[in-house]
């Protein structure tokens, strides 16, 4: 049986992340990064997100320690060729545990229904490993209306993990497959210790989850996994664990792990799930928001240009809608197409759009989205999740 049907604020209610602020790039780098509006002048951009909160941490930068470390990226400054993020800036929901040891001698405890226990080198899956493209990772708890900044994009090497299970040899019958990491024991007042997800086979195929040992072309940082992590396509990255040490075939019937049940609210699961069998796929809808509010002069008027991503689902939207305030028109995004994407797999990364805007009057708008596909999945945008708000003083 599928959970209720859940509002926006109780979503919220159980996500435990703070509010944080955007801070806009230099113009003359956005400028620099885009084409410009036909007879215009960029004259500055519009902040996104509520200018009386004083509790915002900065973006782009390591916060706190252990469990309770963020980094939240900074996607105001995206662009048509900048859609890669460098390592320093990918987000972090947890730093590099003080038990995480160094990389050299790492190896992954290989245990239960299996016909070869044995410890698996590090080694040896970074020479299995091989490119494995660009995806995205966004933290199930990204609730922050300012930037959602738990959320980013690097290219991946790493060893399928089915390949693994190929050598492990799992004995005859159902199992499921959990794969723990490194992990801080607390205390935290944000997170629950204790790093681990069960899949079932299919889903480790289907999705080409992969133990990757690389990320943007070098050895992974401390803080994203080093030495090995394990990456799920399209899931949420509560899914993908960090300082993988332990790959485990258990039963069928084998109770959700903690982590799991930390998540499940967060990721959609049905209510009162307590087998890891009755967890759903941890997947990333089709979502769709704005990153950027410029303020252009065109013949001497005021035109505003909206930037934005899409991302996630199995397929990207063949169209975008939005709208500005509640009761409001539903218009198509002036300038957006699914097969003008910067990555050569669009829904494995993000696409970005743009949208031009000439407001009626000034005033508060709030910006929201959606796919009007119904054979797409939407549910944090049915949520109306991802709205941006934005205060417009000129036109």
């Amino acid at each position: 049986m599928r959970a209720a049907a859940r509002t926006r604020r109780d979503f919220l209610a159980t996500s435990g992340v703070g509010i944080a602020a955007a801070v806009l790039s230099p113009l003359a780098r956005l400028a620099a990064a885009q084409p410009p509006l036909a007879h215009g002048r960029l004259i500055g951009t519009l902040r996104l997100g509520d200018p009386r909160r004083r509790d915002d941490p900065p973006l782009n930068r390591l916060l706190g320690s252990g469990l309770d470390a963020r980094l939240f990226t900074d996607l105001s400054t995206l662009a048509s060729a900048d859609a890669i993020t460098s390592s320093d800036r990918f987000f972090v929901r947890t730093a590099r545990p003080t038990k995480a040891r160094e990389a050299a001698g790492w190896t992954i405890a290989c245990e239960g229904r299996i016909r070869h226990p044995l410890p698996f080198r590090v080694d040896d899956v970074s020479r299995a490993a091989g490119p494995r493209g660009p995806h995205l990772l966004e933290c199930a708890g990204n609730t922050n209306p300012n930037n959602y900044g738990l959320m980013s994009v690097a290219e991946w090497d790493g060893m399928p993990v089915t390949a693994l299970l190929d050598r492990l040899q799992p004995l005859p019958g159902p199992y499921r497959v959990l794969i723990s990491g490194v992990d801080d024991e607390g205390p935290s007042v944000t997170s629950t210790p204790g790093a681990s997800w069960i899949f079932s086979r299919d889903d480790l195929g289907r999705t080409g989850a992969f133990l990757a040992t690389r990320m943007n072309g070098v050895p992974l940082a401390p803080h994203h996994g080093a030495p090995v992590r394990l990456v799920v396509p399209g899931w949420y990255a509560c899914a993908c664990i960090k300082w993988v040490d332990r790959v485990a075939v258990v039963a069928e019937d084998a109770e959700a792990t903690p982590q799991m049940r930390e998540f499940a609210a967060r990721t959609h699961q049905p209510s009162g799930a307590v087998l890891a069998r009755d967890f759903e796929p941890p997947v990333i809808d089709v979502a769709a928001m704005p990153i950027r509010v410029e303020q252009w002069d065109v013949r001497g008027r005021p035109v505003y240009r909206i930037f934005g991503i899409t991302w996630g689902g199995p397929v990207p939207a063949a169209a975008l809608q939005i709208r500005f305030r509640s009761g409001g028109d539903w218009i198509d995004v002036s300038d957006f197409s699914p097969s003008r994407g910067t990555m050569p797999r669009v829904t494995a990364a993000w696409q970005i759009w743009s949208h031009r805007w000439q407001p009626a009057e000034p005033g508060r708008y709030d910006i929201v989205l959606r796919v009007s596909e119904p054979a797409i999945r939407t549910r944090r945008l049915d949520l109306f999740f991802y709205v941006r708000t934005v205060d417009v003083t000129d036109v």
